[in-house]
């Protein structure tokens, strides 16, 4: 999946849509930086098994390049990402409900270390929606820019879940255990404007202006002193592990739940889901 080649930042003409039959993840070389698409507009860049299997490539080819020397990564159409496909989880919850979640530790979790820990500065280019394990991917990025009128939310409360994706060390690292715990509980939406009030580090910009100031910033990343740079991710790594061990347990007892289960048949009817607390 991962390929050197091509040019331009997604949101500036690419023709390709994702689906059917495209590729889920587009990866180019813009100079020493790689840029890494999630590229199913049609479902907002939701992410099905081949989308996660297929970005944890691109992010395993991208870590492993010499000749990459910082990353993008960003969102195809007018989403970043709004998480899990929920039509496919709900095949899997039909399916065998036992083991819907080991996606947490087979997929998610990989993906988050290696935006977290490779040693090259990652950038995410928020040029959307931002939601549930797509906000946890934009958080564990080193840097964001975000269009302003991009919706954010933690979304794993309105189907009967808890955090998932580093989401818990991340968030709560980012704007305190406090206001985390609210929006998770709550589920609020919230803005780019906010989250930076709140203490998320990035740039909020126009939306047509996402990718321009994007490729801007990891162009002088590519640049920059790269050994510190991964110095520098690596010190401050350390409670992202123990999360992300934490919330596979938790979000597999919860898949359990009738709750859960009635809540995702909920959504995808566009109904309210009928909580019950067990």
């Amino acid at each position: 999946m991962y390929r050197s080649g091509g040019a331009g930042l997604p949101g500036g003409g690419q023709a390709r849509s994702g689906e059917p039959g495209g590729e889920p993840v587009l990866v180019e070389r813009v100079g020493a930086a790689a840029v890494v698409t999630l590229n199913r507009p049609r479902r907002r860049n939701a992410l099905d098994a081949s989308t996660k299997t297929a970005l944890r490539a691109a992010l395993d080819g991208a870590a492993a390049d010499a000749g990459v020397r910082a990353v993008l990564l960003t969102g195809a159409g007018d989403a970043f990402c709004v998480g899990q496909d929920l039509a496919e989880h709900a095949r899997a919850l039909r399916a065998d409900p036992a083991h819907a979640f080991d996606t947490v530790e087979r997929d998610y979790a990989p993906i988050v270390r290696l935006l977290a820990t490779m040693d090259k500065p990652v950038v995410a280019a928020v040029n959307g929606t931002c939601v549930g394990a797509g906000l946890a991917l934009a958080l564990a990025c080193d840097l964001r820019i975000f269009a302003a009128n991009a919706t954010l939310a933690t979304a794993f409360s309105a189907i009967g879940l808890t955090c998932d994706s580093g989401l818990s060390a991340t968030l709560a690292a980012a704007i305190g255990t406090s206001r985390a715990r609210e929006l998770v509980l709550r589920g609020t939406p919230f803005t780019p404007a906010d989250a930076l009030a709140w203490g998320v580090s990035g740039t909020v910009v126009t939306g047509p202006d996402v990718a321009e100031t994007a490729r801007a910033l990891v162009t002088e990343l590519a640049t920059g002193p790269t050994a510190a740079y991964a110095a520098t991710k690596r010190l401050f790594a350390g409670p992202l592990e123990a999360a992300l061990t934490a919330e596979a347990k938790e979000q597999s007892a919860l898949g359990l739940t009738a709750d859960h289960r009635a809540a995702v048949d909920a959504f995808l009817a566009k109904q309210e889901p009928p909580f019950v607390g067990r």
